[in-house]
């Protein structure tokens, strides 16, 4: 009885976490921010009055240092989905790889950056049990599509391709070519199935966690 106090009580206490961590993160970055953003108001300001704005010298405009910073960022963008820009950005990248250090911290925060915005869940079509990587051990999956041209020759007429992703990021993980009656379908929906990897499991839609109970025997 006392174990299973204990169980629930560390079950919710990690799915508070989960849920609290990524909303204190949040206002934390966008504190920071806003917080340095804004500090260069002063500086946006400056040249203003250099261009002729009627405003008093020393003048500080609220919010300033963010609206311009998003108008760069925005330009960045507009000038980097064109040949010209992706020219200049490869010129930059260039440069980058020439200086070791830099190159290091560079690579790091692009690859990050990508891991967040690479799981592209319209991708997935269902959301499976499979056993993996061995027999008698069972792992959360998703179908990605029928098994096509060489791979399809190699392996069955009726294979599908399946994901098997890793815990807690699920952008990296396992392609693997199975029978459709090797699967078990889950009636998560693809964002359940994210939450339940990320969250190691904590996060479990009530009639997935049945099914995957019963697969384990």
């Amino acid at each position: 009885m006392i174990k299973k106090v204990q169980r629930r009580f560390r079950t919710v206490f990690l799915t508070g976490f989960l849920v609290t961590l990524p909303i204190a993160l949040t206002f934390f970055i966008l504190n920071f921010l806003f917080s340095n953003l804004d500090a260069l108001s002063p500086i946006f300001t400056h040249w203003l009055i250099l261009a002729g704005a009627p405003l008093p010298e020393g003048y500080r405009i609220p919010f300033l240092g963010v609206i311009m910073t998003f108008v760069i960022v925005f330009f960045i963008g507009a000038l980097t989905t064109n040949i010209f820009g992706k020219k200049l950005l490869h010129l930059w990248e260039t440069i980058v790889e020439k200086i070791p250090f830099v190159r290091r911290v560079y690579k790091g925060t692009k690859q990050v950056v990508s891991s967040f915005t690479s799981v592209d869940t319209k991708s997935f079509t269902k959301v499976v049990i499979i056993e993996f990587p061995r027999k008698g051990l069972h792992a959360i999956a998703f179908v990605t599509g029928k098994t096509r041209g060489e791979l399809k020759n190699l392996t069955s007429e009726n294979h599908i391709n399946i994901f098997v992703p890793t815990t807690p990021n699920p952008t990296s993980g396992f392609i693997i070519f199975v029978d459709p009656s090797e699967v078990i379908e889950l009636d998560m929906t693809i964002e359940e199935g994210i939450k339940y990897v990320v969250s190691g499991g904590l996060v479990t839609p009530e009639d997935a966690h049945k099914l995957i109970e019963e697969a384990n025997g």
